[in-house]
């Protein structure tokens, strides 16, 4: 019984309800379709489009909305979507306060057909109440710019950061900015991020130039990026950037590469490089080309990273400046090519005495010179190494040329023991490098390691006592008075003797000992003895003799050829006159020559 009362009230209601028409009490005429959340809504709110979009409204640009709200009711908010198929709702706005309006921009919107509704809470009843417009068409027309540019830039399109519209203009120059652009209702445009304090004023809207000849008085260098903004009397714009460059200033040039990068050349075909990669031209318009000049007047460009030269020897200095994209010249930076085309010059070499008696090290250095670049001797070197004969080019005792261990042409040859090396060969060899990089490698050469050991007859010590005496037992008899040395002490026996020969012999006739002595070990521990020798001249004539020191060569010397001493003796026949004990001639002789001579000279006056 109750439930059948509670359902009558409700058909009662719902019969109320439809007696209420969704139109304008005014005209009569439906402006928007009224929609409830709920058939059983209790709120007295009703609600309207005072400003809307009407079916087959065109809309472009902003487009104000307001409501009107009638009825008791308490509305907080009224969120307004739109859709373009009545199924998916963007929100545009929710309004929380009065005044109940809000501004909608079509131009976030793509063109086409639209439905917007607005939808109102009434806090007393906490229901909604929604309201839906006709379908209307977004139909906007932005701007479009169809040119935006600088005229008289020196290089670049301004299209983009890495094109940029370069200009080297003075400070109190102007820029031609230039725009063109295709709308149904254009009405002014806007220029700024330009260079120099200040921008132009709008070009427009009372009469259009279509650009601005810009000059601020104060045209610093620099990067800029001017912005054209385009205005039509929908409230739509468009925007467009051009970026730009003013550049007075010349790059600077780097650190150039000469050749093989050393300071002397080997050649002369010296190749420069880094004439574009080392030039910086800081915030500028870029480096463009390269120019050189070889006498200070006369100048050529390169557009490459390097050019070739061809010089003679000797010291050159050529001149470089870089050049960048508007023309600016940089400073002048001399670069200075050195050409040294000649090996060096070698001198010889100084070995210390190499002696089975050595101790220690030997000194062994080269010389050479260079007139050109200098020798380079932290790369020079040289190398040594021991040899049977001192011939061919690689040392046959090392099997191999040695290092020193250190460069230069200075070094020393450092054995624990020389003496196992007697009649051995010391090569060496050098290689001597220039600052250039020219190379001379010299022959081997070598230097005989011989005996410490010398034994010699003391010239001048070692003589006779008679040069000219008649022969025979009685009259021919002679003593030589002989001083053997040891340029050391020496223990060991020596074996010297007496020789004699006619001297006008054959090379068939042979020397005779005429005696032999054998002096016992110890004798020249003090390195020297004297020897007393007796010879009869046993005809007339000359004879030749000769003390010999240890004729078989059994004792290893510095020197083998110094164990000879030579002296002459004369034999006069019986009845030669003026036969003397001596060699030195009488007063009375020099007295008769030097009256023959006077008297040979008188005669020929006469």
């Amino acid at each position: 019984m109750g439930r059948m009362a509670v359902t009558a009230f409700l058909v009662v209601l719902l019969l109320g309800m439809g007696a209420s028409p969704l139109w304008n009490a005014e005209n009569e005429s439906p402006l928007f379709l009224e929609e409830r959340t709920s058939p059983l809504l209790t709120s007295n709110l009703q609600m309207t489009f005072s400003n809307g979009p009407s079916s087959g409204d065109s809309i472009t640009g902003q487009y104000q909305l307001t409501f009107g709200l009638s009825g008791d009711a308490n509305v907080s908010s009224i969120l307004i979507e739109l859709s373009s198929d009545s199924a998916s709702w963007t929100t545009i706005t929710n309004l929380t306060s009065v005044p109940w309006l809000t501004y909608f921009d079509s131009t976030a919107h793509a063109n086409g057909t639209y439905t917007m509704r607005a939808t109102a809470w009434d806090d007393d009843v906490n229901e909604s109440v929604v309201v839906t417009t006709d379908a209307f068409t977004i139909a906007n027309q932005v701007p479009l710019i169809t040119i935006f540019t600088a005229l008289n830039a020196d290089v670049g399109t301004g299209d983009s950061a890495s094109d940029r519209a370069w200009f080297s203009i003075a400070t109190d120059d102007a820029i031609a900015f230039r725009w063109g652009a295709s709308d149904d209702d254009l009405s002014y445009a806007t220029l700024t991020n330009v260079p120099g304090p200040g921008a132009p004023t709008n070009d427009g809207p009372s009469s259009l130039n279509y650009g601005w000849d810009w000059t601020s008085g104060s045209m610093s260098e620099g990067v800029y990026n001017p912005k054209l903004t385009i205005h039509d009397d929908s409230g739509l714009s468009s925007t467009e950037t051009l970026f730009i460059g003013i550049d007075r200033t010349g790059p600077t040039l780097g650190t150039l590469t000469v050749g093989s990068g050393s300071a002397w050349q080997n050649t002369g075909t010296v190749t420069v490089s880094g004439l574009i990669s080392s030039a910086d031209d800081g915030q500028g318009s870029g480096v463009a080309t390269c120019q050189f000049s070889t006498d200070g007047s006369t100048w050529s460009t390169v557009t490459s990273d390097s050019t070739t030269f061809d010089f003679d020897e000797g010291n050159h200095t050529v001149q470089f400046r870089s050049v960048d994209r508007v023309g600016n010249v940089g400073p002048t930076s001399d670069v200075i090519i050195r050409v040294d085309e000649t090996a060096p010059e070698p001198g010889g070499w100084i070995v210390d005495e190499l002696t089975t008696s050595r101790v220690g090290p030997a000194n062994v250095s080269f010389n050479a010179e260079d007139d050109g670049s200098g020798l380079d001797l932290t790369v020079s070197y040289m190398q040594y190494g021991f040899d049977s004969n001192g011939v061919g080019q690689t040392p046959d005792l090392s099997g191999r040329w040695l290092d020193f261990g250190t460069n230069g042409l200075d070094a020393t040859v450092a054995l624990s023991n020389w003496a196992t090396k007697s009649r051995q060969h010391l090569m060496l060899r050098a290689v001597v490098v220039d600052q250039a990089g020219n190379q001379y490698t010299s022959n081997p050469s070598s230097f005989q390691i011989l005996p410490g050991l010398d034994l010699s007859w003391n010239a001048t010590q070692t003589n006779l006592d008679r040069l000219i005496v008649r022969p025979g037992e009685n009259s021919g008899n002679i003593t030589i008075t002989s001083v053997l040395e040891s340029n050391q002490d020496y223990g060991g026996s020596i074996v010297v003797r007496l020789e004699s020969a006619p001297a006008d012999r054959t090379a068939l006739v042979s020397w005779t000992v005429m005696e032999a002595r054998t002096l016992p070990s110890g004798t020249l521990s003090d390195s020297t003895e004297t020897l007393i020798w007796n010879y009869t001249v046993p005809q007339t004539g000359q004879y030749d003799l000769r003390l010999v020191i240890d004729y078989l060569n059994v004792i290893d010397e510095y020197d083998e050829g110094n164990n000879n001493n030579h002296m002459v003796v004369t034999g006069a026949s019986i009845g030669s006159p003026g036969l003397v004990p001596s060699f030195a001639p009488s007063l009375i002789l020099v007295l008769f020559i030097g009256a023959l001579i006077g008297f040979f000279q008188r005669r020929t006056r006469l």
